[in-house]
């Protein structure tokens, strides 16, 4: 079977040489249009993961392969959104979310020509996440809340294949994080991209995945797989039942021996 990411047997050493890798003997397989998640204890190689999937970072060891090649160079197919939205203060919502699209190519070259249609995509983005009419407001005019929204259409402007989102709700009150959980929920539904999301919230990957891959403490490594067979489309009231707790219960126990695994 082929999968969209393959990340094989890595091992990868910050700054090179023979110290402590972050991650050894990583194998994390993703296929294309699935939402996989990352859990596992602080420090243990989430982020480096996803940096060596999107070509920021290259392993020492291992082979890292995504959508049937391996990767040699940072990959243009991909989106990133962090627990920090990173909105350029003095541009407003539309012109940060217009942002990757003057700088990346293909887009460069025709931004100018055809900014009327990337206006417009930008447009029908804020719209399809609550944030219609707000294109013209200033980041710090926005809500926590409402900034990770326009967070998370920045990440998809340019259309990408692969969704990586690192911790991006974390900062957020359990409200907002519920409400943003069905605002991913509904574009990945929408648009089908595949998605590597990295958490700390048990609950979180649980709602939100198809395959939740735990890891173990440094250097991180997979310990447990867990297949989420909760029935799509899901609502929030799928948080309250047996199943539901049962899933969240074992990724805790999961977690707790990764705390000493070796």
């Amino acid at each position: 079977m082929s999968y969209f990411v393959d990340v094989q047997n890595v091992t990868h050493v910050y700054g090179g040489g023979d110290g402590t890798p972050a991650v050894e003997d990583l194998t994390v397989r993703v296929r294309e249009g699935e939402f996989a998640a990352l859990v596992g204890p602080s420090g243990c190689g989430k982020s480096t993961m996803m940096k060596l999937a999107t070509g920021l970072q290259f392993p020492k060891s291992g082979t890292v392969i995504v959508d049937g090649a391996e990767v040699a160079a940072p990959l243009k197919i991909t989106g990133m959104a962090f627990q920090n939205p990173v909105m350029l203060p003095w541009r407003t919502v539309l012109d940060n979310l217009l942002l990757p699209l003057e700088i990346v190519e293909p887009h460069r070259s025709r931004f100018r020509a055809h900014k009327h249609e990337y206006v417009a995509r930008a447009e029908n983005l804020l719209r399809s996440v609550g944030l219609s009419g707000m294109g013209e407001k200033f980041p710090w005019q926005l809500s926590g809340g409402m900034q990770q929204r326009a967070s998370l259409c920045r990440s998809l402007i340019h259309e990408p294949k692969l969704l990586m989102l690192d911790e991006p709700f974390g900062a957020l009150d359990t409200f907002t994080r519920e409400e943003l959980w069905c605002v991913v929920r509904d574009l990945h539904a929408e648009r089908g991209f595949t998605v590597i999301l990295v958490t700390h919230d048990l609950r979180e990957a649980a709602f939100l995945s198809d395959r939740i891959y735990c890891m173990s403490s440094r250097p991180g490594r997979i310990i447990a797989e867990r297949e989420v067979t909760l029935p799509r489309p899901r609502d929030l009231d799928v948080t309250y039942t047996h199943e539901f707790a049962d899933i969240v219960q074992d990724l805790r126990n999961q977690i707790r021996n990764a705390r000493v695994a070796v």
